[in-house]
């Protein structure tokens, strides 16, 4: 007995706005059902390896009716038992249909453009109703006895469900009643056009019957195979067109609504043979905490033979903005998600693989800067994970990694090699400085001693550089080290700083007594020339930006007390000192001490504690030095 059922509220928008807004290319409708057709071929086809009897001749038909004005999709591949399809086309792409929702907000109601994105969001079933008035399902399970089950909706926000007795194999058929003015649909040629467009690639015949009309008035109906059936990754590069990537990318791409930067062949033999077709994206998703845009690894086939879209083994962590194919010789046709996880051969495709994208990075890095910088902006922060992870491949990636420096103009990038054969022959290490942005790190004080030597110091601004740091000492036999962290540089020789210790002993005192709360140390630096106090971190200790970080995740993380460094030869230092040695002053010496503080704060980019009492603290100030 046929049952109703409700769409949920986003899919009905969707299908709403399939329905009358989205008309800029009505042809990626095709696209989607062929591909979802695939995908069911591809999991019937991987069960058969373990019930042989399953096997089956996998294919894909487009049938046309002309008089009754349908085109029907259909393959003999897994099917749906009925709860599959209640989750599948009732309430499909739960997150994936919000984003796609939110992405025709931001660009407008229009519609130029859209579709082509259609199948990345996981609402490409629903493309059926730009060009048809009701659709049809009728469906059955691969493996089990219960019937086949009949699907039916005209896309204003229900659908029923009845049993269709008369499918008895396993199979997907999607029969749409066109609109009236989709016509062009009911046409081979046009048919055969968008699947040589977009639908080329895949392995499974696609077949369009062929109507030849007879000289005795009959028909002659052919089944013909409108595909190649070659796999995109098995050609050869100079075999493949640029539109050819673009479809393919769009089928496989991790990150839905980007194009790719770069397509990369590999054909390796020998000990290990496989061939593999790697994208190198533009640009980042637009919102990369949808979960169907995060899938992580390779596509992996075995001869051909799908397995796994999510293959983790395959690439590194940071380099999961890679999106491709690896098609191995090797492993065993049933081969399991568990046996992977053992196969020492994966290692090997793995090493290949990434030593393969880490020299087509560094080629394009050598011969096209402008774009591997764009690369860089995009998913730098990701690559220089692997400085940390990837200790056999640790050096290349230093070497691909660009930063700004404060001796270099805003946005001009460089590389560390480029850094060190820029240096003086007096600066014997690569300094850096955190933070969260440039115009923060240029203002520090602490960065005066720098400037005045000649010296140049890399801005390190991504979060992920903090963290970084505490792993990369070296490159190029030249050390890394924070040029505002810890004791500097001849501070602990510097007759002059032990003299001003020794002068300016209340002051330091008092200023320590003010800030205790806030502060583990106040002493005189030669690492100031014009300001009259900066703060640092201890050696040993967390930066604040890391800090920061850690909380920004919900982890709880102790607060580390800083350094107060002190300016001697400043005018400000001078009176102050007076002050404390006076001794009649405490109250001032400690107001002073606080601004002191929350001024260093502010020239390194940091909160201050309490912006009302450094606001009042100004104001007395002010009002008693106005005369």
């Amino acid at each position: 007995m046929a049952k109703e059922m409700t769409f949920k509220t986003e899919v009905a928008q969707l299908l709403d706005l399939m329905i009358n807004s989205l008309y800029s290319n009505r042809d990626i409708f095709l696209r989607e059902l062929v591909a979802n057709a695939a995908d069911a071929l591809d999991k019937a086809r991987f069960e058969s390896l373990t019930a042989p009897d399953t096997a089956r001749d996998w294919k894909i038909r487009v049938d046309i009716d002309k008089k009754g004005r349908t085109l029907t999709i259909s393959d003999n591949g897994i099917g749906m038992s009925e709860e599959e399809v209640v989750e599948h086309i009732g309430t499909i792409a739960k997150s994936g249909t919000k984003a796609f929702m939110k992405m025709v907000k931001e660009k407008g109601s229009d519609g130029a453009d859209l579709p082509e994105m259609i199948g990345q969001f996981g609402v490409g079933f629903y493309s059926a109703f730009m060009v048809a008035e009701k659709v049809e399902i009728r469906t059955k399970r691969s493996g089990g006895d219960a019937p086949a089950v009949l699907w039916s909706s005209n896309g204003t926000g229900s659908y029923t469900l009845d049993e269709c007795p008369d499918i008895t194999e396993p199979g997907t058929e999607v029969k749409l009643f066109l609109k009236p003015d989709a016509d062009e649909y009911l046409e081979r040629w046009k048919l055969t056009s968008i699947i040589h467009k977009y639908s080329d690639y895949i392995e499974y015949p696609i077949i369009i019957p062929s109507v030849k009309k007879n000289e005795d008035n009959t028909e002659t109906v052919t089944d013909e195979v409108v595909n190649s059936q070659k796999a995109i990754w098995l050609r050869r590069a100079s075999e493949v067109k640029d539109d050819e990537y673009k479809s393919f990318y769009g089928h496989i791409a991790n990150y839905a609504g980007t194009e790719y930067l770069k397509a990369i062949h590999m054909d390796a033999e020998g000990t290990t043979e496989f061939k593999a077709l790697l994208f190198l994206p533009k640009e980042a998703p637009f919102n990369p905490f949808v979960p169907e845009l995060q899938k992580r690894g390779l596509q992996l086939y075995v001869k051909r033979v799908f397995i796994t879209d999510e293959c983790k083994e395959l690439i590194p962590e940071y380099l999961r903005f890679v999106c491709g194919v690896v098609d191995s010789s090797d492993l065993p046709l049933n081969v399991s998600r568990e046996i992977l996880q053992q196969n020492p051969l994966l290692a090997k495709i793995r090493n290949a693989v990434t030593s393969k994208l880490l020299s087509e990075m560094k080629k394009m890095l050598e011969n096209d800067r402008p774009a591997y910088e764009k690369f860089f902006h995009e998913f730098g922060a990701m690559l220089k994970e692997g400085i940390h992870t990837d200790y056999a491949n640790s050096d290349k990636i230093k070497d691909l990694a660009l930063y700004e420096t404060m001796n270099g103009e805003k946005g001009k990038l460089v590389t560390l090699a480029e850094y060190i054969s820029a240096m003086p022959e007096s600066q014997k290490c690569i300094y850096y400085l955190t933070g969260d942005k440039r115009e923060s790190l240029e203002s520090n004080p602490g960065l005066e001693y720098y400037r005045k030597n000649g010296f140049d110091v890399l801005f390190m601004t991504d979060p992920i550089d903090e963290w970084l740091a505490q792993s990369f000492f070296q490159y190029q036999k030249k050390d890394l080290k924070p040029a505002i962290k810890g004791n500097f540089e001849g501070d602990d020789k510097n007759e002059e700083l032990a003299e001003a210790t020794k002068k300016h002993a209340k002051l330091i005192a008092a200023i320590k007594e003010a800030l205790a709360d806030n502060v583990s140390e106040v002493k005189f630096s030669s690492r100031l020339i014009d300001s009259p106090c900066c703060i640092v971190t201890e050696g040993g200790a967390m930066n604040p930006q890391l800090e920061r970080l850690f909380k920004a995740m919900n982890r709880d993380m102790p607060v580390s007390k800083r350094i107060l460094e002190l300016n001697a030869g400043h005018v400000l230092i001078e009176k102050l000192s007076a002050i404390a040695e006076a001794g009649d002053r405490p109250d001032d010496v400690k107001l002073y001490a606080k601004v002191l503080y929350d001024q260093a704060l502010i020239t390194e980019g940091s909160p201050i504690p309490d912006p009302a009492g450094f606001a009042q603290a100004i104001t007395k100030l002010m009002s008693e030095s106005i005369k």
